[in-house]
């Protein structure tokens, strides 16, 4: 049995730790991480993508600059206290090197900027604040009241909403992204002009009632954000086909 960890005379096994990582929510995570990876090296490969001995040289020598081991003794010493051969860390620097050259292929700056002009309206959003109230009568009276004195939106907020969040900044919630409300709501909201007031919608499962408030719209932008957001829909969307191709199962 595999142990990594010593207190005393207690010995911590692998198969416990394996454990203790499924009850804190955390194996899975590493799992899919580590299923990710393994498909991202597979395709590369069956893609002809190649990785030279130089580069896998070049990355070595990188992680040994970063880690301090300017020596190949500190390296060895390095490695021998984890356990791992000099074969099997070469072998996950180009597992590694792989995955890179996958990932940036997947997520090229043509590949992000074509899938946002076929998507972008998924990356509108707008500015919203509200009003949460208990019964849905109280949010009908806001909104008949607000529609008559616009400007006390904030003020209203502050004294009547139950959203701790948001109520001490005057209801404001901030910039929202289509799939981020529910669908009644977004459908109004986006299709809304700023000032404009809806509701009441439901929330907390029809047990407050929401007055909202269309601050502003902002149209899509491949900002870095933005960016940020289609790189992971790429990686999310390739991820869902390769597994499609492949048995992929977490014990």
């Amino acid at each position: 049995m595999l142990n990594i960890a010593r207190i005393n005379d207690e010995y911590v096994s692998a198969e416990h730790f394996v454990k203790l990582l499924k009850l804190d929510n955390k194996f899975q995570h590493l799992a899919e991480q580590l299923v990710l990876d393994k498909l991202m090296v597979h395709a590369a490969k069956k893609q002809g993508i190649a990785v030279s001995t130089a580069e896998v040289q070049e990355k070595v020598d990188q992680f040994r600059r970063v880690e301090g081991l300017h020596r190949a003794a500190d390296t060895m010493r390095f490695l021998e206290d984890l356990g791992i051969t000099l074969d099997e860390f070469e072998a996950y620097m180009s597992e590694t090197l792989y995955q890179e050259k996958m990932l940036a292929q997947i997520t090229s700056p043509e590949s992000i900027q074509e899938y946002f002009r076929l998507h972008s309206p998924r990356f509108d959003s707008v500015e919203i604040s509200h009003v949460v109230v208990s019964s849905e009568g109280k949010a009908r009276e806001m909104l008949a009241y607000l529609a008559e004195e616009p400007a006390a939106f904030a003020e209203m907020a502050r004294e009547h909403s139950l959203a701790s969040d948001s109520r001490d900044s005057g209801g404001h919630i901030g910039r929202m992204t289509r799939g981020s409300m529910p669908d009644e709501m977004e459908a109004k909201v986006f299709n809304a002009r700023p000032g404009a007031l809806l509701g009441p919608f439901t929330a907390d499962e029809g047990l407050t009632y929401e007055v909202v408030r269309v601050d502003a719209l902002h149209p899509a932008r491949l900002d870095e954000a933005t960016t940020r957001d289609v790189r992971k829909r790429l990686i999310e969307e390739w991820l869902r086909a390769r597994a499609q191709e492949h048995v992929v199962e977490v014990l």
